[in-house]
């Protein structure tokens, strides 16, 4: 009964070794964007572009249901070792809390990839995890409850704006990828 259980259970979050190369590229590409790009325009979320962006084409990209979930958790995991941003290993969480939500949004609307308003939505939504994200590690260092609402929801907004954006440049790249028969 327990071999039976666990050949169902590898069976179900088995990944081929293509779409394994594909998630690591996204997650690697990602971090690697964000080196090179290491642009500091003060504008609250404009990371939120290439996060969203990568994490949104791994899931558009693959079969997995947890696409995006696991290119996020590689790419947190890069760029904890990078050092970026001043939230160390809370930067796994942040990546991740993203790639949950666009996982939940594929999963929900399976046509999302090849709609632009739909895209739209679920990139929004995963940006707006920036809220409680920031909120918590400003809530961790000791900042007043008002200040912190008030500047976690800046900082929000700005990434959903970011977000957006990197979300609606995912239908056109998944459907070009598909047309050079990239990915099924």
């Amino acid at each position: 009964m327990m071999t039976r259980l666990s050949a169902r259970f590898c069976e179900k979050f088995r990944l081929p070794l293509k779409d394994a190369l594909f998630l690591g590229f996204c997650a690697v590409f990602a971090v690697l964007t964000r080196v090179a790009l290491r642009l500091h325009l003060h504008i609250s979320g404009h990371a939120m572009i290439i996060k969203v962006f990568f994490l949104m084409l791994a899931r558009g990209s693959t079969p997995c249901l947890y696409g995006a979930s696991f290119t996020a958790l590689l790419a947190g995991t890069a760029a904890m070792f990078l050092g970026f941003a001043k939230a160390g290993p809370l930067i796994i969480v942040k990546y991740l809390v993203t790639g949950i939500v666009i996982d939940a949004g594929a999963f929900l609307l399976p046509m999302l990839f090849r709609s632009y308003v739909l895209c739209a939505l679920v990139a929004g939504a995963a940006s707006s995890t920036k809220f409680f994200t920031a909120y918590g590690i400003n809530a961790l260092v000791g900042m007043d409850p008002v200040v912190n609402l008030q500047r976690s929801l800046l900082e929000a907004a700005g990434a959903v704006v970011f977000g957006v954006a990197g979300g609606l440049m995912v239908p056109m790249v998944v459907r070009r990828l598909k047309a050079y028969d990239v990915i099924k």
